[in-house]
């Protein structure tokens, strides 16, 4: 399959397993952000975990988008070359020591700055090579003197694998910096690896970044740590203490942190999607002065029409998620809430709609779960669905994630009039009740129940289904909501302010 490419670009976004592989949330955001921009020439860098997890395309690329390459971070890391031990960089490594022992004072201020030293040793013609941290004695050392030091874990087998599969991919980046088209604006949708290559490129070429993010990358990746059944923990039932993350998890959670205080103190822009986000990624690294808010907002001409393909009659018994079947979601607090919605409701259903293939071991169990409660004839499983077509069809959204940052979703679904029931998280308890004395005034567009209670989230959709005048006070409080406050003009007009700055400082450069 071939793709555009181009030597120059005015905007490039860094895009970390999301656009334009993954559907639905940021994705969508990134499909609405380019689009919206036409003057503007767009390039795209996909990074990926390996090519195989990524079968197609779930978006047509915008003609605007003129350059697109991908990257996949874990291929060609066990290749079957005969290493060749060598000595190693005592400058690259008298800096890589200095760096753990600035983390063990912790010192941030002199850790950023070892950090900063590293990564630009880690640049194609730097000292510190992929060669070097895979196969030089140096390197070999360090792990050793670090494992004897601080890991808590008796397998130095699994540290070992740990260490390499952490730190790999940096040096894959690194080589990106060469080889990206030349761009006035960076702009990354998030920290991890795609917020590092920002950094890099910030650093290394003096192009403004931006960063956005939807959700906070480090407490998203400490979710997903938390529920891995990769990460081994080797200690015995009398090692192990309870309350206490096992040394991997932990490693992996300082390593994200880092990536995202080095995102954070490169970029020029930082923007969250609510002040609760915001104060995070400042209590991060980020810089107060430097970040600022813009909601999302969708394409109300899109979703209005809608409203009148709904029945005039009672709501539709049809309780509705939206969204990818990964763990995240929740998808099994969801099941077992229609369990309670169909004992009083035996006609409810419940749609499951959203890509099954990103996780499909979690897909299925959520499918025997539905089978276990005898669920069949009530929740259907529909895949990826067009949500113009779901719409008019269904009661009320429901959100049962365990994290989320502003979901698209639930104002996709307040456009055509369709209130919702979600878990309290992210900015779900302001979309539902307001955040300002204006919005709140408007009245509750729905309910926010606890995360991983499913008889909370049954009872409080039964309370919207079964009653025709809560259910249509609250689609109307979410048709006005939506319309005041996350009309996307709204944000269109926010971002296109900051791509002008940026693009001012580039040219002042």
């Amino acid at each position: 399959m071939s793709h555009p490419k181009s030597d120059t670009c005015d905007i490039t976004l860094l895009l970390e397993g999301t656009f334009p592989y993954v559907s639905g949330g940021v994705s969508s955001w990134v499909n609405q952000i380019i689009r919206a921009y036409p003057e503007y020439r767009f390039g795209l860098i996909f990074l990926g975990s390996r090519r195989e997890d990524y079968s197609k395309f779930r978006y047509e690329l915008p003609e605007n988008v003129v350059h697109f390459e991908e990257h996949f971070l874990y291929d060609g890391l066990n290749d079957n070359n005969r290493p060749k031990g060598h000595e190693g960089d005592p400058e690259a490594f008298k800096i890589v020591n200095d760096l753990h022992l600035s983390f063990k004072a912790d010192n941030a201020d002199v850790a950023l700055q070892s950090f900063r030293k590293i990564a630009s040793q880690m640049l194609p013609k730097g000292k510190l090579t992929a060669d070097d941290f895979l196969r030089s004695r140096m390197a070999w050392d360090l792990i050793c003197q670090r494992y004897n030091e601080s890991c808590n874990d008796p397998s130095f087998v699994d540290y070992f694998w740990t260490v390499r599969m952490m730190h790999a991919p940096l040096w894959k980046l690194a080589s990106i910096v060469s080889t990206a088209p030349k761009s006035r604006v960076f702009h990354t949708i998030s920290t991890g690896y795609a917020g590092f290559l920002g950094a890099l490129l910030k650093n290394t070429l003096g192009t403004p970044l931006i960063l956005s993010e939807h959700g906070i990358y480090t407490k998203e990746r400490k979710i997903d740590l938390f529920k891995s059944e990769w990460i081994k923990d080797s200690r015995n039932l009398f090692q192990r203490d309870s309350s206490e993350l096992s040394y991997f998890r932990q490693m992996w959670i300082r390593f994200f942190e880092w990536l995202g205080r080095f995102c954070y103190d490169a970029s020029d822009q930082i923007i969250a999607l609510y002040e609760q986000n915001r104060l995070r990624q400042v209590a991060d690294g980020a810089s107060d002065e430097r970040s600022f808010n813009i909601p999302n907002g969708i394409n109300l001409p899109r979703f209005a029409p809608l409203r009148d393909q709904r029945p005039e009659d009672d709501p539709p018994l049809v309780l509705c998620l939206i969204g990818r079947v990964v763990p995240i979601k929740d998808i099994k607090t969801f099941i077992r809430a229609m369990r309670y919605v169909a004992n009083r409701l035996p006609t409810a259903e419940g749609w499951i709609a959203g890509p099954e293939d990103e996780d499909p071991a979690y897909a299925e169990e959520c499918k025997a779960l539905v089978i276990s409660l005898g669920l069949q004839e009530n929740i259907k499983f529909l895949g990826f669905q067009r949500v113009d077509a779901l719409m008019p069809k269904i009661g009320l959204t429901i959100l049962s994630s365990i994290s989320e940052a502003l979901p698209l979703v639930i104002l996709e679904g307040y456009a055509a009039g369709v209130p919702t029931v979600s878990t309290e998280v992210g900015s779900c308890r302001q979309l539902v009740e307001g955040l300002t004395d204006e919005d709140k005034a408007i009245g509750p567009s729905g309910a926010i129940v606890d995360i991983a209670d499913p008889e909370a989230l049954a009872n409080a959709s039964l309370d919207l289904l079964t009653n025709k005048a809560r259910w249509k006070a609250a689609s109307n409080a979410a048709i006005a909501r939506v319309e005041r406050f996350y009309d996307d003009r709204i944000m269109f007009g926010s971002y296109k302010k900051v791509y002008e700055t940026a693009l001012a400082q580039s040219s002042e450069s």
